[in-house]
C-alpha cells in the first residue's frame, strides 16, 4: 500500500507537452529519495481539462498541479512528496480551485457527471487490474451468469440509451434487430472508433484512458445478439489509443475475459483491431464495414440494414466508443438509474470536446439537457480576451451553428434538431465576435468536399457547386440570387445523397444562412466582410493620429506596401498589400486596423 500516488496524464494532449518525460523524471527522483516503496507514479488517461496540461495530481490529497514542466518535477518531489508542502505556484488557479487545490472543487468539474469518462484520469489504462479494481468486468460476469440475452437487450432498451455517434438511434432496438437466429448464423459486433470531426477527441480519450470498458461492453453486446467476434475500427492517427487497445486485448485474453468459455459459461467472444486510414466517410456504418472487409470505404444503400446484412453480409451491430462506454454502468446500476439522468427523450450524459474560442478547452461530460450556456460560460469558463460569444458549432461538419440568441438551448437530440443543428458525436467549437459565419460555412464545406467518397452525385458534385458559390460570395463576386441558389441546392442534397455524410453536409451552410443571413448579404450587397476575415472584402488602414513613424511596420511588411518617413505617419499602398497582418502584429501603438470593405481602387473596379 502506497502512502501517495502521483497521477500523470498520459493522454495525447499532455503527451504532446512531454508528460511521458515527466513520468520518467518523477520515478527517477522518487527512487533517488528512497521513496519508491511509499510513492507510486501512475500514468493515466485524459483528465478532461486539456487547457491546463500537462496535469499532475497527488493523491490522497487530490492536489491538482497544472502546466507542469520537467523543471518543476524536482520541486514537487522535494517540497510536496518529501516535506508535505504544497507547491502553491503550480496549483491550478481556475475558478473554485484556490481553496482546497482539488480537481473536483473546480467549476469545470462540479457541473459534470462522468459515466463514459468515469475512469479517465483515474486509473492506469495499461493495467487490467486497475480496471477490475473499479468494478471492471463485473457487468460482463453479471450478464453471463444471471441474465438471458433477451434480458440484456431489454435492460438497454429500458435505459433509453441512444447511439452517441450522431444519429441517436436507440441502442437496445439496434441490438434487438440483430438478435434473431442466435447460434444459427455468424454475427459480428463492431465498434466505430474512426472519429473524424474536426476538433473532436471524445472517443480517442476513452480508448486512451479506459480501453477495457469498450472490450467489456462489446462482449456484452456479443452475448446479447449471439455473436462470437468483434472488430474495433480505429483510425491509425490514434497511435496511443491503438497501443493501449492492443495491450488491453492481450491482457483480457490472458485473464480469460476474451476468448473461449468466458467465466466458464461456454460463451466465446474475441475482438480484433482494424486500422482506418483517416477517411471521414468511414465513420458511416456501411462504409466502415466495407473497409473492414478490405475494400475501399464507400457506403452501401440501405436497406438492407447492417442488423440484417452487415459485415461480410452477416447480421452486425455497430456502436461508437462512447455508446459502449455507458453499457457496463447501465448493467451494474440498472436501467432506472440511467434513465433518471437527462431528459424525457434523451437519457444519460453526453461527452463534448470543447474547442475554439473558449477558456477551458477539453472534454466535458454533462447530463443530457444541460444548457449550452452552462457548458460554455460555467464549465468552459467563457470566451477569452473579453470578446463576445457569437456562435457554437455542434456536430462538426454535419452540424449547425447555434447563435447567441439560443445560448439557453438544452443540449439534447430534440432541441438541437429544432434549431437546425445536431448532437453529432460531440464536437463543440465556440466562436467569438471575430468569426465570419460565411467563412465558417465555407471551411466546413471544404472539409466535406475533400472527404466525400464520390460514390453519389449529390455529394460528389452538389457540394462542389455549393463551395463554388461560397467562393464567389467570399471573394465579393456573389449575387443575391446566389444565396437563394445556395439554399435550394443545400436542401436538394439533404434529400438525395446516399449516406449521412452527404445528407448532413449542407447543415453548416443552411444554419448560417438562417441565423446570419445579414452577413451573407453584406458580402454580396456591400462588398464587406463584417468580421474582416475574408481578405478580398477587407483592407488595412493606418490611423494617422496614432502612427509615430517608427518604421517597424514598414520593415516587417513582406511586400513593401507601407511607405513613409521616420517620425511621420505612414500609409499603406493597397495595390501592394497582401493582407498578411504582419503590420498589425508588430505595431506597438495600435495604429493599424482591419477595415471592412474593399479598398478604394478595388471598390472602383467592383463598381
Amino acid at each position: 500500500m502506497y502512502r501517495s500516488e502521483v497521477l500523470v496524464c498520459g493522454g495525447t494532449g499532455c503527451r504532446s507537452s512531454r508528460s511521458d518525460e515527466l513520468i520518467i523524471k518523477f520515478k527517477e527522483l522518487i527512487r533517488q529519495n528512497g521513496l519508491e516503496e511509499e510513492i507510486a507514479v501512475v500514468q493515466t488517461g485524459c483528465h478532461g481539462l486539456c487547457e491546463a496540461g500537462p496535469i499532475v495530481i497527488v493523491d490522497p490529497e487530490g492536489t491538482f498541479y497544472s502546466r507542469v514542466t520537467l523543471e518543476d518535477v524536482e520541486e514537487i518531489v522535494k517540497e510536496h512528496l518529501v516535506k508535505g508542502r504544497v507547491v502553491e505556484r503550480l496549483v491550478y488557479q481556475g475558478e473554485g480551485a484556490s481553496t482546497h487545490y482539488s480537481l473536483n472543487d473546480t467549476v469545470f468539474y462540479k457541473s459534470q457527471k462522468r459515466i463514459a469518462l468515469r475512469n479517465c484520469g483515474v486509473i492506469n489504462p495499461e493495467e487490467i487490474d486497475e480496471y477490475i479494481g473499479t468494478g471492471g468486468y463485473e457487468a460482463l460476469g453479471k450478464v453471463l451468469t444471471t441474465m438471458t440475452p433477451d434480458e440484456v437487450i431489454e435492460e438497454i432498451l429500458e435505459s433509453g440509451l441512444r447511439g452517441r455517434g450522431g444519429a441517436g438511434f436507440p441502442t437496445g432496438m439496434k441490438w434487438r434487430f440483430a438478435s434473431g437466429n442466435r447460434g444459427k448464423v455468424q454475427k459480428y459486433v463492431c465498434c466505430n472508433a474512426d472519429e473524424g470531426d474536426p476538433g473532436a477527441f471524445m472517443d480517442r480519450s476513452v480508448l486512451e484512458g479506459d480501453p477495457h470498458v469498450v472490450l467489456e461492453a462489446m462482449a456484452i453486446a456479443g452475448y446479447a445478439i449471439g455473436a462470437d467476434q468483434g472488430y474495433i475500427y480505429v483510425r491509425a492517427e490514434y497511435p496511443i489509443a491503438v497501443e493501449r487497445l492492443n495491450i488491453a486485448i492481450k491482457q483480457a485474453r490472458e485473464y480469460g475475459l476474451l476468448g473461449n468459455d468466458i467465466f466458464g459459461t461456454g460463451f466465446n467472444f474475441d475482438i480484433g483491431l482494424r486500422l482506418g486510414a483517416g477517411a471521414f466517410v468511414c465513420g458511416e456504418e456501411t462504409a466502415l464495414m466495407t473497409s473492414i472487409e478490405g475494400n475501399r470505404g464507400e457506403p452501401r444503400p440501405r436497406p438492407p440494414f447492417p442488423a440484417v446484412k452487415g459485415l461480410f453480409e452477416s447480421p452486425t451491430i455497430l456502436n461508437n466508443v462512447e455508446t459502449y462506454a455507458n453499457i457496463p454502468q447501465i448493467i451494474i446500476n440498472g436501467a432506472d438509474w440511467y434513465k433518471n439522468i437527462g431528459t424525457d427523450k434523451s437519457k444519460g450524459t453526453k461527452v463534448f470536446a470543447l474547442g475554439g474560442k473558449i477558456n477551458n478547452t477539453g472534454l466535458v461530460e454533462v447530463p443530457m439537457g444541460t444548457s449550452l450556456r452552462t457548458v460554455i460560460e460555467e464549465i468552459g469558463g467563457g470566451v477569452p480576451n473579453g470578446k463576445k460569444f457569437k456562435a457554437a458549432q455542434t456536430g462538426g461538419p454535419s452540424g449547425g451553428c447555434i447563435p447567441a440568441e439560443h445560448l439557453d438551448v438544452p443540449m439534447d437530440y430534440e432541441h438541437l434538431a429544432e434549431i437546425g443543428s445536431i448532437m453529432g458525436s460531440g464536437g463543440l467549437i465556440v466562436m467569438d465576435e471575430d468569426a465570419c459565419m460565411v467563412d465558417i460555412a465555407k471551411f466546413y464545406l471544404e472539409f466535406t468536399v475533400d472527404e466525400s467518397c464520390g460514390k453519389c452525385t449529390p455529394c460528389r458534385v452538389g457540394t462542389k457547386r455549393m463551395l463554388e458559390i461560397l467562393d464567389k460570395i467570399t471573394a465579393g463576386e456573389g449575387t443575391m440570387e446566389d444565396i437563394d441558389r445556395l439554399e435550394d441546392l443545400a436542401n436538394k442534397i439533404k434529400t438525395t445523397a446516399l449516406c449521412g455524410l452527404g445528407q448532413t453536409a449542407p447543415n453548416p451552410v443552411l444554419s448560417t444562412i438562417h441565423f446570419f443571413r445579414e452577413e451573407y448579404e453584406a458580402h454580396v450587397r456591400d462588398h464587406k466582410c463584417p468580421a474582416c476575415v475574408c481578405k478580398p472584402l477587407m483592407h488595412f488602414e493606418i490611423e494617422e493620429d496614432k502612427c509615430k513613424g517608427c518604421t517597424l511596420c514598414a520593415r516587417k511588411c513582406p511586400s513593401n506596401a507601407i511607405v513613409g518617413t521616420v517620425k511621420n505617419p505612414h500609409t499603406i499602398d493597397q495595390d501592394l498589400c497582401v493582407k498578411c497582418g504582419a503590420c498589425i502584429e508588430h505595431c506597438k501603438f495600435n495604429a493599424i486596423h482591419k477595415v471592412a470593405g474593399v479598398a478604394v481602387k478595388a471598390a472602383k473596379e467592383v463598381e
